[in-house]
């Protein structure tokens, strides 16, 4: 399936979202949102005066999700794409309002990660079995967080103790030769809770690449199929040793190996990796009013790549730590602190610098007092390759009566340079492909929103302009554009009704060069996803509809991707009071299509799960 532009499908799929609002209400998976949510903020927060465009996906809509990793169960939510070079554990971009992948910060359980040299995160190295819950904040948040956030953060929460003993496992299998085993447990008493999880998964995988690449005797395409291997381990501590202090800890730590197309030479190639999360913090009440949080933390990201002529290994460190402190008042909730953050970076690249700190202050407050709620926050940040940057954040919202809600908000933001951006030598190619004279981007985004509740129902509708100024470009030579403008729309629709429940999300996205006024690489104008689910007693039934339009693959706009459309459906069955057994089959249709050019996706595939999960 292909949209093709103009007014009338966004007019005619705009009412049949409207009218569907009338019968189905809040969106499956986040329709039980938690009490109080942390990202939108950085302070707790009850969902419901959340200023921000923020979707909650929670464990159970995790496990009916058709996707198989981070990055596929993010590119069926609204406000959200995602292009990819392959299979499982192939190189992934998630894309937030047309934002780059580098535009996205990715949080786990607080601690930043992602690596210093490409300057993006990885999304593949987070395995799903081990998620708790995934918050989605859409729109700029460098004034909470500083560089990488001009689109927005995901921020990822592991699995955590709670009191008694709750074990936990599941085993899956399913085409390409996939299996993958995940087992653990949380557990505690009263002042001290933990839980540990482990999980090994293994896929023999489908040829990354189709002829549409291009081939070398020692690069592009190869018909070989390209497997992904991964094992991880997840810990996590939490002890409330006095009345109002607390000590938690957190470990996550994930090596894979993943296997892609080296041309037609005949060694494996294939890239080795290890990524590992450390978190210590501090809690507690030093007033009843005021809170405080000390946390240090260092998250790692080593890579090695393995082809027949070299071997090439990239090493980031992100070390961290911060102070935050939380003061109720008579205006909101005022938060302030500071943070400093050292990047390090080492392997077989040479880089002129390798080692850079960011020194930052920030502060802010939320609030609502009936009808109206707000948030302001500001944020400085230091850095000693780039000097200063300075950005800001303001929100508004107001009810005009419990069904009808309308916000508004702008914000400014920043990104430095990767290290590859600025340093990047090909030994393939041998030539220097970086830029040390690229500067930061920064941006400005102004967004309006509207809510409206008919009962249960649940139909919103987001617009938001984007405009990045000195947006970097790697084509056909890396170097910082005057602006790109991202203008969108999002409507939104969920519910449940019954036995029934349903999520469907229409995106339209103008993402532009606006020097050269053409598109955005890999971003459609166009994108419809819609989820529907069906329980009756011990049975689950879904479907997830996933369709986009055109995008193009490279910046002059002649190479065309084409649009396309698939449907993967889920069936969960309870066998016993903990124990369920699930099927699902992912692209139904056996649809061909392409996210990146000379890159293959998944065609029809089926997997099997056998859980156990004690309620």
């Amino acid at each position: 399936m292909s949209f093709v532009y103009s007014k009338a499908p966004i007019v005619a799929l705009g009412l049949v979202l409207s009218v569907s609002s009338l019968t189905w209400a809040q969106e499956e998976g986040v329709r039980q949102l938690p009490e109080v949510v942390i990202t939108a903020t950085r302070t707790e927060v009850r969902v419901d005066e959340v200023i921000a465009d923020l979707t909650v996906i929670d464990s159970e809509a995790l496990r009916n999700n058709s996707g198989r990793s981070v990055a596929e169960v993010l590119a069926r939510m609204a406000g959200v794409q995602m292009s990819s070079n392959g299979g499982l554990g192939k190189s992934s971009n998630v894309y937030i309002r047309g934002t780059e992948g580098r535009h996205v910060l990715l949080l786990v359980d607080g601690v930043r990660y992602g690596s210093s040299t490409t300057g993006s995160p990885n999304f593949d190295a987070i395995p799903l079995e081990m998620i708790e819950r995934i918050e989605v904040f859409k729109g700029p948040s460098s004034a909470l967080y500083g560089s990488d956030a001009v689109g927005g953060v995901v921020q990822i929460f592991t699995r955590k103790g709670k009191e008694g003993f709750h074990p936990y496992a599941s085993l899956t299998a399913g085409e390409w030769d996939r299996n993958e085993v995940s087992t653990g447990f949380t557990a505690g008493a009263k002042n001290l809770t933990y839980s540990l999880g482990v999980q090994t998964q293994n896929e023999g995988g489908f040829s990354a690449t189709n002829p549409r690449l291009g081939s070398t005797a020692t690069s592009g395409f190869n018909a070989d199929r390209d497997g992904y291997a991964q094992n991880a381990v997840q810990a996590a501590l939490n002890w409330q040793f006095t009345e109002r202090w607390s000590l938690d800890a957190k470990v996550l730590q994930t090596d894979a190996v993943n296997h892609y197309d080296g041309g037609r030479n005949p060694f494996d190639v294939r890239g080795e990796s290890t990524s590992a999360i450390r978190k210590l913090g501090l809690e507690g009440q030093i007033f009843p009013a005021w809170k405080s949080r000390l946390e240090l933390s260092t998250s790692a990201d080593r890579a090695a790549s393995l082809t027949s002529t070299s071997t090439s290994r990239f090493n980031t460190q992100q070390q961290q730590w911060s102070w935050q402190n939380e003061l109720l008042t008579p205006w909101g909730q005022v938060f302030a602190g500071l943070e400093a953050l050292r990047e390090l970076v080492d392997g077989t690249q040479l880089y002129t610098v390798s080692d850079r700190t960011t020194q930052s202050a920030f502060v802010g407050i939320s609030g609502t007092s009936g009808a109206h709620s707000w948030q302001v926050n500001a944020r400085q940040d230091n850095n000693t390759q780039f000097g200063t940057a300075s950005t800001g954040l303001v929100g508004y919202g107001f009810k005009f009566n419990q069904d009808l809600r309308l916000h508004g908000s702008y914000g400014t933001s920043f990104k430095v340079p990767s290290f590859n951006t600025l340093y990047w030598y090909d030994p393939v190619a041998t030539n220097f492909q970086g830029n040390p004279t690229t500067q930061p981007e920064s941006g400005e985004n102004a967004e309006l929103g509207a809510s409206l509740a008919i009962g249960d129902q649940l139909l919103s509708l987001v617009h938001y302009e984007n405009r990045i100024k000195g947006f970097i470009t790697r084509q056909p030579t890396v170097s910082n554009i005057p602006y790109v403008k991202l203008d969108g729309w999002t409507l939104a629709l969920q519910g449940e009704t019954g036995p029934w429940s349903f999520r469907s999300a229409l995106d339209f996205l103008d993402a532009r060069n606006q020097l050269t006024d053409k598109k955005l690489v890999r971003r459609p104008d166009l994108q419809l996803s819609t989820t529907v689910n069906y329980a009756i007693d011990t049975w689950t039934l879904g479907a997830t509809l996933l369709a986009t339009s055109d995008a193009y693959d490279n910046a002059t706009n002649t190479v065309s991707l084409g649009g396309y459309t698939t449907l993967d459906v889920f069936a969960s069955k309870k066998l016993r009071k903990d124990w369920s057994v699930e099927g699902r089959v992912i692209n139904l249709g056996d649809k061909f299509y392409q996210t990146a050019l000379g890159y293959n996706q998944p065609g029809r595939a089926a997997y099997v799960t056998l859980r156990y999960l004690p309620q």
